[in-house]
Parts: C-alpha cells; sequence; structure tokens
C-alpha cells in the first residue's frame, strides 16, 4: 500500500508537467514562425529600415496571439534587426554599415580559410558539392538568370557551399550566422544586371581555381570578390532599398 501511494505521488508532478509542456510547445512553435516570417519580411524588403509597425498589427496579419508576436519580436531584437520605440511600437532598424564593415571581414577570414582547405583535398575536384556549383555558375552567358531575388539566394549558396565542403562543421555554423546577418545588405547587390553578370564571373573563376587545386589563385580571387561586394554596401541609397522594394516576392 505504501509503495503504491509513493508511486501515486511521484507521478503527479509529472503529469502536470507534461500538461504544462503541452500547453508552452505551441506557444513556443508559433513564436518560431512568427520570427522566421518577420525576419523574411526584413530580408524581402517587405518591411524595410525605418518602418514602424505594432503587436496588434502583426497579430492581425499572422493570425495569431500576442503571446508569441512578442517572443519572436524580443528574438529579432536580439539579433539586431528591430528596437522597440516607447509607447509607439517596433521599428526596423536603420543599416549599421559599421557592423556590415565587421561582418564582412570576418566573412573573408571564415571564407578564405575554407577555401585553402579545399584546395589541399585531392578528392575536391569529385565532391557531388562542388559539381553541383559547376552546374549552375559555369553555364553559357544565355542561360544566366536574371532574376535579383534567384541570384541573390544562389550566390548565397554557392558561399555556403564552398565552407560547408571543406569539411570543418563549426566554420560552416559559424559562417551560416554571418550570411543569415548580412543577408539583408547583400541582396542589394543584385539590383543591377551589371553586378549579376560580375557575381557569374567571379564565381565561375574562383570555382576553376579551387578544382585546379590553385590555392594562391583561388584565395586571389575570392578576397577581390568579396572586396568589391562589400564595397557595393557603402554605396546602397535609399532609391536602392525602393527597387528591392518593388521586386520582392509576395509573402
Amino acid at each position: 500500500m505504501v509503495t503504491r501511494t509513493l508511486r501515486t505521488v511521484r507521478a503527479r508532478p509529472g503529469n502536470v508537467a507534461a500538461k504544462a509542456a503541452a500547453r508552452v510547445e505551441p506557444f513556443q512553435s508559433r513564436a518560431e514562425e512568427v520570427y522566421r516570417q518577420v525576419k523574411q519580411d526584413i530580408a524581402d524588403f517587405r518591411l524595410v529600415p525605418g518602418d514602424r509597425f505594432t503587436e496588434h498589427e502583426l497579430c492581425a496579419r499572422l493570425d495569431v496571439s500576442r503571446t508569441p508576436v512578442r517572443q519572436a519580436l524580443f528574438r529579432l531584437q536580439q539579433d539586431g534587426l528591430v528596437e522597440v520605440m516607447f509607447r509607439s511600437g517596433w521599428r526596423v532598424l536603420p543599416f549599421d554599415f559599421d557592423k556590415f564593415d565587421q561582418l564582412y571581414d570576418l566573412r573573408m577570414v571564415l571564407e578564405t580559410a575554407a577555401v585553402q582547405r579545399l584546395c589541399l583535398q585531392e578528392v575536391a575536384a569529385s565532391s557531388p558539392q562542388l559539381q553541383a556549383l559547376k552546374e549552375r555558375w559555369l553555364v553559357p552567358v544565355a542561360e544566366r538568370s536574371a532574376d535579383p531575388t534567384e541570384v541573390a539566394a544562389w550566390d548565397e549558396a554557392f558561399h555556403e557551399t564552398l565552407v560547408s565542403a571543406a569539411g570543418n562543421a563549426e566554420l560552416a555554423r559559424v559562417h551560416h550566422e554571418v550570411t543569415e546577418r548580412i543577408r539583408i545588405i547583400r541582396r542589394l547587390d543584385f539590383l543591377q544586371q551589371v553586378r549579376i553578370d560580375a557575381t557569374y564571373d567571379e564565381h565561375a573563376k574562383i570555382l576553376r581555381a579551387i578544382l585546379a587545386r590553385k590555392a594562391d589563385r583561388a584565395d586571389l580571387l575570392l578576397r577581390s570578390h568579396i572586396q568589391t561586394s562589400q564595397a557595393e554596401v557603402r554605396k546602397i541609397t535609399l532609391h536602392q532599398v525602393y527597387l528591392a522594394q518593388q521586386v520582392a516576392p509576395v509573402a
């Protein structure tokens, strides 16, 4: 009898915890959905730097309650994408060019380290990841994409694939975090056809150097490629943001 009583008593906290967890999980799931949606809205320029909005507006648009919206916004605030305005809702933060410069410097370190590792690997040329990059970037001019949104996504994938193929998971993880943080500014680089053409040409040269295991040349080409993109960031104007808003995909 005593044993059964103890078992009953011990079972109760577990049941309470399980029920509490069941209640919390939907909120966490919805908060993640809101976080990803608002982050994507910012990356796709449906929300641009300086835009203001309220929690109530997000609740209505995304059909969720206030709790997951608030959790998502606090995460976005920690990411440096939004800020809370006293008694007037939230605002998408203006571009912080000094921070972008620092992130581009970090990106340079990570990607050149990855390329050096790739050029030392005898199997790099036969890597399925690099073969897939060849099929996308080593194409005739007539077969190139001219879609800014598509090329921006492919550009990210190109650089993330190079880092991933190097085989260092921690290097790839940190690089992905940097990629997430510079996405909004990087996409503005593809509003001009000349920048799309240059990206195709430069990616092709970098890839050929890696496949030929010419580490010094690959390093030089990659550095020049990233530095050019970094310089373009400093030229960004409100007009470019407006243009990006016009080509933004519909949510």
